[in-house]
């Protein structure tokens, strides 16, 4: 679904209820919490946050409220949604003078305890996105550096023409996304510190 202006409450609101009624878009569904799929793009995006249980809790705050994608030019619809398997959220994405609405359901959720303590989730696509695939988004606190760190990894491919067309500008999109969510988790918590490097690789 395109725009040139965003839209409003209640056709984000009709939109997500339609989207409800569908299924994935893609067959490997969960695949995030084991192995990506051939035939996608993988991408992964890593920040340190910073260190201690008080960031730990921070973050898990801030990705409660969806602080990954108040971004300005991408936003979720709603903010309010709770992170629970089921939950139908919209993506507005600004680019090329258009708004750009996307559909995803969260898969599964992570609140693990452990050397390693992690809290997250995962969202897949649903047929009105102009991609396919799927994205989780992880909070990590490693007990034996005290380090805190926010971890996104995606897979995914065109599921829409103007996407296959545009595909390179996607997939600078995609990069860009993936900073940018880094860059709002962190001031999320570090409001007064300097940003640290935001490391990024593709599969």
């Amino acid at each position: 679904m395109l725009s040139f202006q965003k839209p409003p409450v209640e056709s984000l609101r009709r939109f997500v209820a339609g989207q409800a009624a569908h299924d994935f878009s893609y067959p490997a569904v969960g695949a995030t919490a084991t192995t990506t799929p051939a035939g996608f793009d993988v991408d992964r995006t890593r920040i340190e946050l910073g260190a201690g249980e008080s960031v730990f809790h921070s973050a898990k705050a801030a990705l409660k409220r969806w602080e990954q994608f108040r971004l300005g030019w991408v936003e979720v619809w709603s903010p309010e949604t709770p992170l629970e398997p089921g939950q139908v959220v919209a993506i507005m994405g600004w680019t090329l003078g258009f708004w750009w609405l996307n559909s995803c359901r969260i898969i599964y959720t992570v609140d693990e305890q452990g050397p390693i303590t992690k809290f997250g989730f995962a969202y897949g696509t649903l047929p009105g996105h102009v991609e396919s695939g799927e994205e989780r988004f992880l909070i990590e606190w490693d007990q034996a550096t005290d380090k805190v760190w926010y971890d996104i990894l995606a897979f995914s491919r065109p599921n829409h023409f103007l996407t296959r067309l545009g595909y390179p500008l996607v997939r600078r999109s995609q990069k860009r996304f993936g900073r940018d969510s880094a860059a709002s988790m962190f001031r999320a918590v570090n409001s007064a510190s300097p940003l640290p490097e935001v490391c990024q690789s593709t599969g």
